[in-house]
């Protein structure tokens, strides 16, 4: 059964610790990581928000994280471990990692929030993750938590790794190289709402469009662009 909450039916703590496997022995830590402060704002009777438990889950993703690529790859240079810990921890990514386990199902906002699309965002969905994170450390140990993220870092190694190879530098590089000068990167349309915006860019070479992305950055748009040239040319 759900609970209704600002016109939304929330999942109850129980059955999202049942639907994700996760072994809760205290549920109200689960329902505290997904309580935002704009519902603690609104209801009186709640006490605690999300944020010391993104905190700490925040610690918590960087050890394991770090851990993981240490161990996954032991052959990578200081510098690209840093670079792929960087791309699995940041804000964006830790929002996809939420979208796909559904947590905003669970997510307790404030009418205003709520209304707002904040189940939608980048940032909160990033934070709750976070503070699932925390949550499940503080439940049940370092090693239980291990078990939960390592085949979610799996399913994205490989785009975590083309990613960091940084595609835009290599184009750049290879345009340059043939003589082509710079490439140029343009957005030619966005879609979805205006808080969760998704970029479509182009990137040309010598004037010719040699490759297409989509991101919910510009940035993030350009990288799946120049990505795709690197493959259009056969460099990759």
């Amino acid at each position: 059964m759900t609970l209704n909450s600002n016109e939304r039916d929330i999942e109850p703590a129980s059955d999202l610790s049942r639907r994700l496997g996760l072994p809760f022995s205290d549920l109200s830590l689960l329902t505290r990581a997904l309580t935002h402060r704009s519902y603690v704002n609104e209801h009186s009777q709640t006490l605690q928000d999300n944020e010391r438990l993104e905190f700490l889950g925040d610690a918590v993703l960087d050890f394991i994280v770090g851990a993981w690529v240490y161990h996954r790859f032991p052959e990578m240079p200081e510098g690209d471990l840093t670079k792929m810990r960087s791309a699995l921890v940041r804000n964006e990514q830790l929002a996809k990692f939420s979208r796909k386990l559904d947590l905003a199902r669970g997510l307790l906002l404030g009418r205003g929030e709520s209304s707002s699309g904040g189940q939608d965002k980048d940032n909160l969905l990033g934070s709750t993750f976070e503070a699932l994170i925390g949550a499940l450390y503080l439940d049940s140990g370092l090693g239980v938590v291990e078990a939960f993220v390592h085949p979610i870092l799996e399913e994205v190694r490989e785009s975590i790794l083309n990613e960091i190879h940084d595609p835009k530098s290599q184009l750049q590089e290879w345009a340059q190289s043939h003589k082509l000068g710079t490439p140029r990167y343009h957005v030619v349309g966005t879609s979805g709402p205006d808080h969760a915006v998704i970029f479509e860019m182009e990137v040309a070479i010598a004037g010719a469009v040699k490759g297409s992305g989509t991101g919910t950055s510009k940035s993030y748009a350009e990288h799946a662009a120049a990505q795709a040239a690197l493959k259009n040319l056969g460099v990759i």
